[in-house]
């Protein structure tokens, strides 16, 4: 059973590794996750919203700006994640 949320895209599982090509005009691919980390497409729009920048702050920290994953990586969990970003569809 799955459910999406307005606002952010999920990445397809068998895609091929051509990372910006499938990520439309206005968004952004970031990596989310502690362990495993998994792909989602955001809005450009999140980037300018305290909550989310606090995210990044965290990534920062954590990895500098040498991410392993080839784009952003959040290091938090994926519900954490979810739950910021469907508080951020309705500002």
């Amino acid at each position: 059973m799955g459910f999406r949320i307005p606002g952010i895209l999920h990445a397809k599982k068998n895609q091929v590794s051509s990372k910006s090509l499938d990520v439309p005009k206005g968004y952004l691919a970031i990596y989310v996750g502690e362990g495993q980390k998994k792909r989602f497409i955001i809005p450009v729009s999140y980037l300018n919203q305290p909550s989310f920048q606090d995210l990044l702050s965290l990534a920062e920290d954590e990895f500098g700006y040498d991410h392993p994953m080839g784009g952003i990586t959040i290091p938090c969990s994926e519900d954490t994640f979810l739950g910021l970003t469907s508080a951020l569809r309705y500002m």
